[in-house]
């Protein structure tokens, strides 16, 4: 049995505790029910809370994706449709090799991140969950709603080519999926 000495300690740490937790509860609530966050899109968060969204973000992807088997990817002409479609959807949030995002994409909070280096940073799986299931207010819709399975898988086989891709070439195969669709429009 500990002493009386140790039992008075524990209780003053536990009540400490219990004490601080309430205090941090207090503000916590003074701080949300009166409105003192400013969350309009004009001014950034906290560095600690975007890490904190950006951490939180990233396990629920890897926990959500990890089920996902991605198909082959990388055919010449499963990348030339992911050009068109990136060209088209994701280019003007994202920008690409040569070209920032637009000023839509510079205005939103927070700003969407170049896709240039995301498969180094992220599995062909986890592209394709996010690309598909989108990210609560960030901006980054769900395009499950939009794009077919294909056409999602299509722009993942595009951005995992995009490290390597120069402005040059990002002209060159987006010019060509458009030459494409058009000859395509045509033949019908």
């Amino acid at each position: 049995m500990p002493s009386a000495r140790t039992r008075l300690i524990l209780k003053t740490a536990a009540w400490t505790l219990l004490g601080a937790g309430a205090v941090g509860a207090a503000v916590g609530m003074a701080v949300f029910f009166g409105g003192w966050y400013y969350i309009g899109a004009t001014k950034h968060h906290f560095q600690s809370v975007y890490r904190l969204l950006e951490k939180g973000m990233q396990y629920s992807v890897r926990r959500n994706a990890r089920d996902i088997e991605a198909p082959k990817l990388g055919a010449p002409e499963q990348v030339l449709r992911g050009a068109a479609l990136y060209r088209d959807n994701c280019a003007q949030c994202h920008g690409g090799p040569g070209f920032a995002q637009s000023p839509i994409g510079m205005s939103m909070q927070p700003v969407p991140g170049p896709l240039i280096d995301a498969s180094a940073n992220w599995k062909e799986r986890e592209l394709y969950w996010i690309t598909r299931h989108g990210i609560k207010m960030s901006g980054m819709p769900a395009w499950e709603y939009h794009l077919s399975d294909a056409d999602i898988w299509a722009t993942v086989a595009f951005i995992a080519k995009l490290p390597g891709m120069s402005a040059q070439d990002y002209r060159a195969i987006t010019a060509q999926a458009t030459t494409q669709a058009s000859a395509a429009k045509e033949d019908r």
